[in-house]
C-alpha cells in the first residue's frame, strides 16, 4: 500500500491514478499514525514552498514522515514535494524538511528567450543507477513544470540531471528517500514506468 500524503496542495487524485495504473495499491491521507506506519509514501506538490511546509507543520506531518523513514519506509517526493525534502528554498526563504541535504534555488537563465517556470517535456541524465530508472534506458523524457530547482551538497545526493539554460538536479536521493523534479503522473509511459518501480522495486 502507497500512502499518497494529502498537505491541502498537489495533484493527488492524479498520482492515485497511476499507481493504481501500474498495478499498485494507494490511499491519499493525513492520518499521523498511516503516515508513521507507512513501507512507502508518496509526498507530491504544486505550489509554493513556504505554504507547503507552513501545511505540513500545521498538520504534525514532518514529524510522521521522518518517524517513516527512520523505520525504513521509501518515500517519493514529486515537483513540490521534492523541493521539500531539501533544506532551504530560496522561494519564501523557508526551511525544508532537511531530509536530503540540498538547497532549492530559483532559475535565473542568462538566455532571455527561456522562460521561468521552466514548462514542457525534457529530457534526463542518469547520474546513478537506481532501481526508480529500471527499463527507461529508451524513456528518459519527463514533463516538468517548475520555477525553482534543486541544488545538491554533495554529488552522492544527485540522482539525475536535466538542462535549462543550466544544468540542475532534477532528481535526488538519500537512502530509500527520492525526490522527483518531474511529474511521473503527467509523463505517459515514461512516467508511468517510474512509477512502476517505485511501487514494485523501491
Amino acid at each position: 500500500m502507497v500512502r499518497i500524503i494529502d498537505y491541502g496542495l498537489g495533484n493527488l487524485a492524479s498520482v492515485k491514478n497511476m499507481v493504481h495504473k501500474v498495478g499498485g495499491k494507494a490511499e491519499i491521507t493525513s492520518d499521523l499514525e498511516a503516515i508513521r506506519s507507512a513501507e512507502k509514501l508518496i509526498l507530491p506538490g504544486v505550489g509554493a514552498f513556504r505554504k507547503g511546509m507552513e501545511n505540513l507543520n500545521e498538520k504534525g506531518i514532518p514529524a510522521a514522515i521522518k518517524e517513516a523513514t527512520s523505520n525504513g519506509a521509501s518515500i517519493l517526493g514529486i515537483c513540490l514535494g521534492a523541493q521539500l525534502l531539501t533544506d532551504h528554498s530560496e522561494e519564501g526563504d523557508a526551511e525544508g524538511l532537511g531530509l536530503i541535504p540540498a538547497k532549492t534555488i530559483r532559475f535565473q537563465p542568462e538566455d532571455p528567450t527561456l522562460k521561468v517556470p521552466h514548462m514542457g517535456w525534457n529530457e534526463i541524465k542518469v547520474a546513478q543507477d537506481h532501481p526508480i530508472f529500471s527499463n527507461t534506458r529508451d524513456q528518459q523524457r519527463f514533463y516538468f513544470v517548475h520555477s525553482y530547482y534543486m541544488q545538491c551538497e554533495e554529488e552522492g545526493n544527485v540522482l539525475c540531471t536535466a538542462e535549462y539554460g543550466q544544468h540542475f538536479h532534477a532528481g535526488i536521493i538519500k537512502d530509500k528517500i527520492i525526490g522527483l523534479q518531474f511529474h511521473p503522473e503527467k509523463s505517459h509511459v515514461f512516467g508511468m514506468q517510474v512509477m512502476k518501480n517505485f511501487v514494485e522495486l523501491c
